[in-house]
């Protein structure tokens, strides 16, 4: 066999690898989502979107889930607007007031790189500790020291890519203008916006959808969350619950819980992509 026809084999192989890993991925999203969509929608209602559990609730009575899902933007939101002011100026520094090739850049990065591949069971432990020391009991503020951390490397490694996205020309000409190193991380902070709110997105996606970390260190209550103090639910925490019920109307609540988790996080994919599209553009 020739040369070309070893390569085009190969790239029919390559080809077809590729088709089938698409389509298997494909499959299993729609499997997913239908399996949700099927086992969820019939007890999906406006009265469990929009009620907190009442008495017996997880075995088959009345309420719903607005409690889990008020608590779950809390625990994200703030969590997402911590990491963010906290990672942002780290990646900016590691960029800018640090030599790139220096050890101090490359063991900072793969510090993050390591912590960004971390289970959240294990933040979850470390918060866990944490607050044993500073005597917090389980609660929202707990949670927050979590999903805090474990979205920090998320928010430093993003914006960090985007970093590396600014031409280095760029750079170069602000510094021969005489600008400082901090008029020039305004500039760039400016050329990766959109970027920036993608990042903070895919964080509070993250945050969202957490369930291991929290389990150890927010606790979880039918009430709605009013102090930072108190426990609260949030959605993971209620599938996980509700399916571990062996009452099927319950276990179909669970896909409803799951059902609305998926619209969120829906949500935030489309908006990702936006900002993704515009930051394109915006380099363009």
């Amino acid at each position: 066999m020739s040369n070309v026809k070893k390569r085009l084999l190969k790239e029919k192989i390559a080809k077809v690898a590729m088709q089938a890993s698409g389509i298997t991925i494909t499959g299993s999203l729609f499997f997913i989502v239908g399996t949700i969509l099927y086992k969820g929608l019939p007890y999906l209602s406006w009265e469990m979107i929009s009620q907190s559990p009442k008495g017996g609730f997880y075995i088959g009575k009345e309420g719903g889930i607005f409690n889990a899902i008020l608590g779950s933007l809390y625990l994200a939101g703030f969590s997402t607007f911590l990491a963010a002011i906290i990672g942002i100026p780290i990646s900016i520094y590691l960029n800018i007031y640090i030599k790139n090739g220096t050890f101090t850049e490359r063991a900072s990065k793969l510090l993050f790189d390591v912590l960004f591949g971390i289970p959240s069971i294990v933040y979850g432990a470390i918060a866990f500790s944490i607050m044993v020391w500073m005597g917090i009991r389980a609660s929202l503020l707990g949670g927050v020291i979590t999903i805090t951390l474990l979205t920090i490397p998320i928010v430093v490694r993003t914006v960090d890519e985007l970093l590396k996205t600014v031409p280095v020309d760029l750079k170069h000409v602000t510094f021969s203008l005489g600008s400082t190193r901090w008029e020039t991380a305004k500039m760039f902070l400016r050329y990766i916006k959109p970027g920036i709110f993608t990042a903070i997105l895919l964080a509070f996606g993250r945050a969202i959808g957490d369930v291991a970390g929290v389990l150890l260190t927010t606790g979880f209550s039918d009430n709605l969350p009013k102090y930072i103090d108190e426990p609260a639910a949030t959605l993971p925490l209620a599938i996980f619950f509700q399916l571990s019920s062996p009452i099927p109307e319950v276990q179909g609540r669970a896909y409803a819980s799951a059902l609305v988790l998926t619209f969120i996080i829906l949500i935030i994919v489309i908006c990702t992509h936006l900002l993704a599209s515009k930051q394109q553009k915006h380099k363009i």
